[in-house]
């Protein structure tokens, strides 16, 4: 029998990105002066349209001073991420 993971939450974590963007009061212009990328990538991810590369979120965590690891924890929202056990607790 086949155990297949659960699937990860890509609007939990396009919503962070907004809400990390919106706690800077910046725009999507000056996030995309500070971390390098094109407005109309960020504007894409926050909308759902794509979904960016690792590369792209390497960038925006580094931008937004949030560890990457916390910023992909979001992808487990409503199920334990990979890992977690009763142990851990």
């Amino acid at each position: 029998m086949t155990i297949f993971p659960p699937d990860p939450d890509f609007e939990a974590l396009r919503l962070e990105l907004a809400r990390l963007r919106a706690a800077q009061g910046w725009s999507y212009d000056e996030l995309a002066a500070r971390s390098g990328l094109a407005r109309r990538t960020l504007i894409e991810i926050e909308q759902g349209r794509t979904l960016g590369t690792l590369k792209t979120w390497h960038a925006l965590a580094h931008t937004l001073n949030t560890p990457l690891d916390e910023l992909f924890g979001t992808l487990c929202e409503g199920h334990e991420p990979p890992g977690s056990t009763d142990a851990d607790l």
